[in-house]
């Protein structure tokens, strides 16, 4: 066993964490479908972390940039609540509160599931339900600058948010513990939700295009209702829309 996965066993089982499988690679294609083959060998708790993957994906198959040196990690989440929509804003807040991130200043989600601040992206969050009690979770998280021409879109690192000489195997465990810690929210009925997402809500009262399946819509984004969805007024009046991608207006 080497030194990383040593350390990283120790945090965890100190914390009362400890997955029956904790893997740590170098390289992997993608870390949830490590879990989806390793969980179907009947194991319920697993962490698997990698160095870089080459075929990262985000929400609805986009792929995910994952050049080595950043935390690109999933693992297996069970609940007693039916799954929904408002895990992955628990996930999002919870990792906000991670010891070593908590202190940075601007930290921000953007809806459903951006790790983000006002210099842009340094994280995001895949929520991959396989029943209706049981998802895998994936957290990819840019510890260092991304290369400029692997990005199609404005992003940050948490180097470049103040964090100097980042602890990855201390940063992995944070973050495997705020996801335990979110699914606990999530079954206890997401407390007061609105009112905490909307504390950390990337484009809070700015004008946004709201892309969805059933066409574009655009207003000023008015944070979220308890129920995960977002409160979008437009010249019609308020609007509660529940699925698509939340952008700027140019």
């Amino acid at each position: 066993m080497d030194l990383e996965t040593r350390h990283l066993r120790q945090l965890l089982s100190n914390a009362q964490q400890l997955p029956e499988v904790l893997l740590l690679k170098q390289s992997t294609t993608s870390t949830n479908d490590d879990v989806r083959e390793i969980a179907q060998n009947g194991i319920k708790t697993i962490l698997v972390c990698s160095e870089m993957q080459t075929q990262g994906r985000g929400q609805h198959q986009r792929t995910w940039i994952s050049p080595v040196g950043n935390i690109y990690l999933s693992t297996l989440l069970e609940t007693r609540t039916a799954l929904d929509g408002r895990l992955a804003l628990e996930i999002g807040l919870n990792v906000l509160q991670s010891p070593s991130l908590k202190a940075l200043k601007h930290l921000q989600i953007k809806w459903p599931n951006d790790l983000y601040s006002p210099q842009g992206k340094w994280g995001g969050i895949l929520v991959e339900p396989i029943s209706p009690h049981q998802a895998i979770v994936g957290i990819g998280l840019n510890l260092m600058p991304l290369p400029p021409d692997q990005i199609d879109q404005q992003t940050t690192s948490v180097m470049q948010l103040g964090v100097q000489y980042p602890n990855r195997i201390q940063i992995i465990s944070e973050i495997y513990l705020a996801i335990q810690q979110a699914g606990q929210w999530f079954d206890h009925g997401c407390y007061n939700l609105a009112a905490r997402f909307n504390h950390y809500a990337a484009f809070m009262d700015q004008n946004v295009h709201f892309e969805q399946v059933k066409g574009p819509i655009s207003g000023v984004f008015r944070g979220i209702s308890d129920d995960g969805s977002v409160n979008l007024e437009t010249a019609q009046g308020l609007v509660n829309v529940y699925q698509g991608r939340l952008r700027l207006a140019d």
